[in-house]
């Protein structure tokens, strides 16, 4: 089904692969009649073209990228857009789509929700960008029919910004990286390693993307197999794929932790844009006669069978064939796993769902980017049509993914098809990805065609004993659920029809209602301002030595980003940095802002010329002990600040909240094992953090001590990675060593002015 290759691969005309190894030499000469040397090779993937193409740095080890397009949805833009203004915006120099799929429906705060957009639409027609009303589109949607085009590249500030299977490259970064982006400056990476998804048959009628997306996502996560790279899909399996599958897939790939994804592109990739009205912005993909690939991972189309991604995380993938087989085992894990992801606060028992030897579920949703496409929910509607979902707990909800999707619904008839089962359709609207519609009730199991299933992302609160849980599944395996009135089914079990309608796309829909300035900026409008739209607090820069007193410590095998600044109702407050960092932590370590903000005091009596031990007398005694080695750190060269510890943090979700409420807490650094994504530790750098790493093992110190680490500015600016620290003891100093990883220049003068906005002050 998925088989990954141990090393590395050459690609010969898109169809032979042949691994790296000792005959390798050989059988290309066989093959293609001369020697291809890997590192020339490597220069044949899309992904390294496509790069090639918008590197201005010159230099194919050390990328300065410019993207063609900006996208952001309303959790992001205000803060994105605020921080490029204190930095000196004019005008939105690429095409800048505003969205507002995310908040739509869930504001708890009066005219917050509002204010934000008419925000949105004002910086649109000010600085030249565009806006997309609520209920229109989810923002890859919009972006998947209006703004793709094979070889161009575009950021987006959602971790789920993939539109490779269109021929685009697609990141999803923190706010500061797309900030860099519209002050005419360029994302910098090294170059990414490329792995191969070789592609082969065609997948089974029951079996739809996201079955292909967990299989591919179970068999890499926990290796970290394409971290941090670029996933490029090739091999004659693409061919038997529509663009909705391919597109479903490609969404998926965030989940691996990869950096980006790029499809090969054919005749069915040229109908979507000739379909979309953009036949322009098509051409046709495919990697050079030879290409080299860091790795491969073998997919059998044919193979893969429908799939189900138990709570809490992507990759704890099974068959639902598999699942039905094992149930005691399955869910006992998940019970297992529920009390380390809640610390034991609160009891989730699955057990109690099996009925007749089958797991009977409460609910079912297809929503959002990953499932709302117009195949998915056309096919989830032919398996249900003449079924009903039944009058007892089970809800089935379903979101189309944009206007135009739900109007072709609604003119063929699936939308009818769907409402006489009993299913509920929506509008365009984020919400059940991130917790900010359709909760499951307490205790309650839901399955969805979504992205995510992390701890509370479903929206329960864990700090009010509140819990419930998520499995992912194919929008077509749900409604087979759902028919059968919840009990567990896969969809291969349908023995009807699908009807295969044809997508007919109107753009009628965002031409009367979406507002696009065609990059034409308009200074003579006002910026508007709702009252809870607040300014950046002032950050300080990196000072001499640095005082930690560790907050937080995490031991979870892996902190989402989910945990770090929880999504759902806290995104009503994501314009108020202050409000909005009241959340920080709140369902993993509810006494993390309190004990972060009685740190903070010690810095702020600093900043304003006071003695930081009046304003935090526990520190009198540490400074004391300091003293003893360092008789020369004083007021005047010091900071005071809080750090966190977490064994890998920063899984999914791309939002900067992660880290600007962490330092507008004043937080100063995490200390980690290693970091689940580049886009979190970005996030930590941007906002001037420092990325500490410390090896796996027993740590040198625990929640409530403090830590010293002297010359910690000199060691920045003099590119040292080695960092010496020292736990402060009642008596005396104990040294262990810090590491600050790779940091570019540009990085390091971030750190140094204290985050992104003050190095864009500092060097205007």
């Amino acid at each position: 089904m998925i088989e990954l290759q141990n090393g590395g691969v050459y690609l010969v005309n898109g169809t032979t692969v042949i691994p790296d190894g000792p005959d390798a030499a050989a059988q290309l000469q066989q093959k293609t009649g001369k020697a291809v040397p890997a590192d020339e090779a490597k220069k044949e993937t899309m992904a390294y073209n496509i790069l090639k193409a918008h590197n201005v740095s010159g230099n194919m080890e050390n990328l300065q990228i410019k993207f063609d397009k900006l996208t952001s949805h309303d959790i992001t833009y205000v803060g994105i857009i605020q921080t490029a203004r204190a930095s000196g915006l004019e005008k939105f120099p690429i095409p800048y789509v505003l969205t507002n799929c995310h908040n739509s429906l869930c504001a708890v705060g009066g005219t917050i929700n509002e204010d934000d957009h008419m925000f949105g639409l004002s910086c649109a027609k000010r600085y030249g960008g565009m806006y997309v009303p609520p209920h229109q589109a989810v923002i890859h949607q919009f972006a998947r029919e209006m703004l793709s085009g094979a070889g161009r590249m575009i950021l987006g500030s959602d971790s789920h910004t993939r539109y490779g299977a269109l021929g685009t490259m697609a990141m999803g970064e923190g706010g500061p990286e797309l900030v860099k982006q519209l002050l005419n400056k360029t994302y910098d990476i090294a170059m990414p390693g490329v792995v191969a998804v070789y592609m082969t048959g065609a997948p089974v009628p029951g079996v739809g993307p996201q079955d292909v997306a967990l299989a591919i996502i179970g068999a890499v996560f926990d290796k970290g197999y394409v971290k941090n790279k670029v996933m490029e899909f090739v091999g004659p399996g693409v061919a038997s794929l529509s663009a909705d599958f391919r597109i479903g897939i490609d969404v998926m790939t965030t989940e691996t932790t990869c950096l980006s994804s790029i499809w090969t592109t054919d005749d069915t990739i040229r109908d979507y844009y000739a379909e979309h009205g953009r036949p322009e912005d098509y051409s046709e993909l495919n990697p050079g006669p030879v290409a080299y690939y860091d790795g491969c991972i073998y997919v059998e189309l044919d193979k893969i069978k429908p799939m189900i991604a138990m709570p809490f995380h992507p990759s704890n993938v099974y068959t639902i064939e598999e699942c039905n087989a094992n149930l005691p085992d399955i869910l006992d894990d998940v019970e297992k796993r529920a009390q380390v992801a809640f610390n034991g606060k609160v009891d989730y028992n699955l057990r109690n769902k099996v009925h007749n030897g089958r797991l009977l579920v409460d609910q079912g949703v297809i929503a959002g980017c990953a499932g709302g496409g117009f195949e998915n929910i056309c096919q989830a509607a032919d398996i249900l049509r003449g079924q009903y979902i039944g009058c007892d707990d089970f809800t089935l909800d379903i979101y189309p993914a944009s206007a135009p999707i739900y109007k072709e619904l609604a003119a063929n008839g699936v939308i009818a098809d769907l409402m006489e089962t009993g299913a509920v359709v929506k509008t365009a609207f984020c919400g059940p990805c991130f917790g900010a519609g359709d909760t499951p009730a307490n205790g309650d199991l839901s399955i969805r065609h979504s992205t995510r299933n992390f701890p509370n992302r479903e929206g329960s609160k864990v700090q009010e004993g509140q819990v419930a849980g998520v499995a992912l599944m194919d929008a077509r395996s749900i409604a087979a659920t759902a028919a059968n009135k919840g009990y567990l089914t896969p969809a291969t079990e349908f023995a009807g029809e699908y009807r295969h309608q044809i997508y007919h796309f109107d753009s009628n829909i965002y031409a009367h209602r979406v507002f696009d300035s065609h990059g034409v900026a308009d200074p003579t409008v006002e910026v508007r301002f709702g009252p809870n739209i607040k300014d950046w607090p002032k950050m300080s820069a990196l000072p001499e030595n640095l005082i930690l007193k560790v907050v937080s410590e995490i031991h979870d095998p892996v902190t989402t980003t989910d945990e770090l600044i929880p999504s759902g109702e806290t995104s009503s407050y994501r314009s108020n940095p202050l409000r909005l960092a009241e959340f920080a932590l709140s369902r993993k370590d509810p006494l993390y802002v309190g004990r972060a903000k009685q740190v903070q005091k010690a810095q702020k009596a600093l900043e304003e010329g006071g003695c930081a031990g009046d304003a935090l007398p526990e520190l009198k005694p540490v400074m004391k002990v300091i003293h003893t080695k360092f008789p020369d750190v004083c007021h005047q060269n010091m900071g005071v600040g809080s750090t966190i510890f977490a064994v890998k943090p920063g899984d999914g979700s791309a939002r900067e909240q992660a880290a600007s409420c962490q330092k507008v807490l004043g937080g100063w650094a995490n200390i980690a094992n290693d970091y689940a994504t580049k886009r979190y530790r970005s996030n930590l750098i941007n906002w001037g953090m420092l990325p500490f790493l410390i090896p796996a093992g027993s740590l040198p110190f625990k929640n409530g001590d403090y830590l010293f680490v002297p010359d910690i500015r000199k060691a920045v600016e003099s590119r040292e990675d080695v960092i010496t620290a020292y736990v402060v003891g009642d008596e005396e100093l104990t040294g262990f060593e810090l590491r600050l990883g790779q940091l570019t220049d540009d990085e390091r003068e971030i750190i140094l002015d204290g985050c992104l906005i003050n190095y864009y002050r500092n060097h205007k």
